[in-house]
């Protein structure tokens, strides 16, 4: 069965992306619309060998299209303003932007973790941070079977992840994105500072990962960093489980679990890198070890393309299973 389908940002990086993993996932589109500001609305792109012409969002715009699943990325203001109307007229959001992340009604889904949730949604379903969608894969078979109690998370994030403004500023030196030159350089800030001393983004992952995992008894902390990379995030993840557990045994897990590839031989020197699961569709996971500073402690190290399974991937993902409901 074919539908119709809306790409609201089409024109941006994770817009562009979200119809690359369409088209690789041959999803059934009947009609594709495709969603800009003014600024770049009337530009054209081609998808599967067809041109289409970007059109300016507007109040009307998904009046009598008949559209079924419209994916929104073009930012938090917009998907307050436009999602509701989409919704209003029949259509299911994915919604890329963290607008609606905690709101109880939505639903926050990582397809491979929390499908069922889906059921659950009133026309939107919000695609969570970046950050927390490759961290919460390998947290959840460690959850369900050793019970997590807390998570320490560094992230190592890369520039394309602040958009085209990043990586000009990696590249160019032009400082669009950031207050502080990126190359050859570490920013310990990603988004605004709260009153609390936490970045918007920091507790972004620590709120998200409860969520996502319906345990709000688990403690989360973390430090969420801008490096010199231009595609991949990359997270250091501190657990403290309830259970013992064998380090074989968590490999075993993680590397059964759908979405992930584990990649630990430390005799060959074989870990996850940015650059390697850049393009890439899976989180990359390695360097799991037990810290030995607690009782059940684990340590682990996550990387994923935060364009593809952080942002464009998990949306297209999160469209096939509206589908299927």
């Amino acid at each position: 069965m074919k539908v119709n389908v809306a790409v609201v940002g089409a024109t941006g990086l994770v817009g562009s992306m979200m119809l690359k993993v369409l088209s690789e996932e041959n999803f059934p589109i009947d009609n594709l619309y495709l969603f800009s500001s003014k600024k770049s609305a009337g530009k054209k792109i081609e998808y599967c060998g067809k041109e289409y012409t970007v059109e300016e969002l507007k109040e009307d715009s998904f009046e009598g299209r008949d559209i079924k699943i419209a994916l929104f990325s073009a930012g938090g203001a917009v998907s307050e303003k436009f999602a509701p109307i989409a919704a209003k007229a029949g259509v299911t959001v994915v919604d890329n932007s963290s607008a609606f992340r905690m709101d109880p009604e939505v639903p926050l889904v990582v397809p491979e973790i929390n499908p069922e949730d889906i059921k659950m949604n009133k026309g939107i379903i919000a695609n969570p941070n970046c950050s927390t969608i490759q961290s919460v894969l390998p947290l959840k078979p460690i959850h369900d079977k050793y019970k997590i109690k807390r998570v320490i998370y560094s992230t190592y994030q890369s520039v394309s992840g602040s958009g085209i403004k990043g990586i000009s500023d990696l590249e160019e030196g032009t400082q669009l994105a950031y207050k502080y030159p990126i190359k050859n350089n570490c920013i310990p800030q990603i988004d605004v500072f709260l009153d609390n001393g936490y970045s918007k983004e920091e507790m972004k992952m620590i709120n998200e990962t409860k969520k996502i995992l319906h345990d709000d008894s688990i403690l989360v902390t973390a430090t969420t960093v801008r490096v010199p990379v231009k595609f991949s995030h990359s997270i250091s993840i501190n657990v403290e489980v309830e259970r013992p557990f064998e380090v074989e045994d968590v490999k075993k897990i993680i590397g059964d679990y759908p979405g992930m590839v584990l990649q630990d031989d430390l005799a060959n020197e074989v870990y996850p890198m940015p650059l390697m699961a850049a393009d890439k569709n899976e989180v990359f996971v390695g360097r799991i070890r037990r810290d030995f500073t607690v009782e059940n402690g684990l340590n682990l190290w996550s990387c994923a393309d935060n364009i593809r399974k952080g942002a464009a991937t998990n949306a297209v993902q999160i469209a096939e299973k509206v589908l299927e409901v």
